[in-house]
Order: structure tokens, then sequence, then C-alpha cells
């Protein structure tokens, strides 16, 4: 008799614009229903944050497992940083907090290594082995880390300095909106990000991903950096299968 195929988990990603959730099939990585999204509300504080989490629940009737993708560093539960979100954070023990406002188990994790565990598993990091950086490209820049597959947690590399400023004030999807940069001046910060990276760690692979990821032929031209460098595979869906498989 084969054994019983694990239960759906409801995958959430709490990003800087938006929200978004759908049940997931952890064994093959996909999503069950169309992803929902709500905006992210306004100073991302934690009661409103964990309303909108309660109104994803409510809108899939759930009452199972929840894995949930968070915008920081988060060690046993407990929200080590602040930079995307309100620094009302800091100390809160998360899967509580979104638990009592859902009635259900929840699991929280970096959002950035969500996503990896998602390429890593059914995108473009499978069976890949040695050093690999998975980026996320968007309100910031997340990094996850993973050593012969793997996961070093919570490397929250975007803070790193590079000419005075930390890099994701230099070089993620926002700042080029905002300063309305072409993709190849964009691109020229970016990679001097990867090159710190890549003398600090050596990767042999680097996976974008990210809001930025669906327009990487506009700017994998310009990088230079020895490691292979790819798009996800999963794009926008890593961060919902990632938070679902770490639940």
């Amino acid at each position: 008799m084969n054994p019983p195929s694990p239960q759906p988990i409801l995958g959430i990603d709490i990003g800087g614009s938006g929200i978004k959730g759908a049940p997931v099939d952890v064994v093959n990585g996909t999503l069950l229903t169309e992803r929902y999204r709500i905006p992210t509300p306004a100073g991302a504080r934690p009661a409103d944050v964990a309303e909108v989490v309660a109104r994803i629940a409510r809108h899939f009737d759930w009452d199972a497992p929840i894995g949930v993708g968070f915008p920081a560093a988060v060690l046993d539960g407990v929200v080590k940083t602040a930079s995307n979100i309100h620094r009302s954070w800091l100390g809160v023990d998360a899967p509580r907090l979104f638990s009592e406002a859902t009635g259900c188990p929840v699991t929280v994790l970096n959002d950035a290594d969500a996503a990896g565990l998602a390429e890593m598993r059914f995108g473009a990091g499978r069976g890949r082995r040695g050093t690999v950086f998975i980026i996320t490209i968007g309100t910031g820049l997340g990094t996850a880390l993973f050593v012969d597959g793997h996961l070093v947690p919570n490397t929250e590399l975007g803070h790193i300095e590079i000419r005075g400023k930390e890099a994701e004030k230099r070089a993620s999807d926002a700042i080029r909106k905002r300063k309305e940069l072409i993709w190849k001046a964009w691109a020229k910060r970016f990679n001097e990000y990867l090159h710190t990276l890549e003398k600090l760690f050596w990767p042999s692979l680097f996976i974008l991903g990210g809001g930025a990821s669906k327009k990487a032929e506009k700017f994998l031209p310009y990088l230079s950096v020895q490691a292979e460098v790819v798009p996800a595979q999963l794009r926008n869906e890593a961060g919902i299968v990632g938070a679902a498989l770490g639940g």
C-alpha cells in the first residue's frame, strides 16, 4: 500500500507591496488554485499584517497548517530585523501571532529562504551542489544561501554595504523604479553587488527571483560574474511554494 500523500499547506508570502497566498501541493511544488493577493497594509504593523493573513486563510476556508514567508530574519519564530516592515515587529513571536489570527498551526521563515527552498527543490537549483545563492529582487534584495543543498538561514545579505549604502538601497527593483533607471544602468549597480558576493563566497550559481526576474533578458547580458547566473523558474510563485515547504 502506498503511503498517503502529505496534505496541502497554505503558503503565504508577505512582501513589501502585497501579501499573497495559495494552497500548495508540497509533493509537486504546484499551486492548487490561483493565488489570492491583498495589498500590504500601510506601515506593515503586526496587527494589520496578521489581519491580512487571516483574510487570506478565510478566503480559502482554511483549517490546516500554514507556512508564511516573512521579510525579516526569523530565529525560532521570533522576528529579529525590521528593514522593510514596522519596527514594532522586533521581538514578536510571529507564528503565535498568525496562529491566533487564523486558528491554524503556523510556521514562519525568512521570505528569501522560502523562495530558495522552492527553487532548490523544484526550480533552477534542483540537483545543484556546491554554493548556490538565490537572490530575490523586489522592494529589497533578499538572499538565500545553500551549500550542497543545505540552507544557511537568515543571511540577509541585501544589507551589506556598497559605496557607503546598503546594497538594496542601490540595486533593488524598487530603487530602479524610483530613480527611473534604464535596465543597463541598473544592471551596472546589480552587477557590482553580485561581484561583492562572489568575492566573499565564490558561489557556482546565482538564481535571480522576485519581480525583476520576469525581465531577466533585459539585464542578464550586462552581468559579468564568473558564476553561472540564471532566472528563477518558479518566479513569483516561489515564495508561496517555499513558505508551504517551510510549514
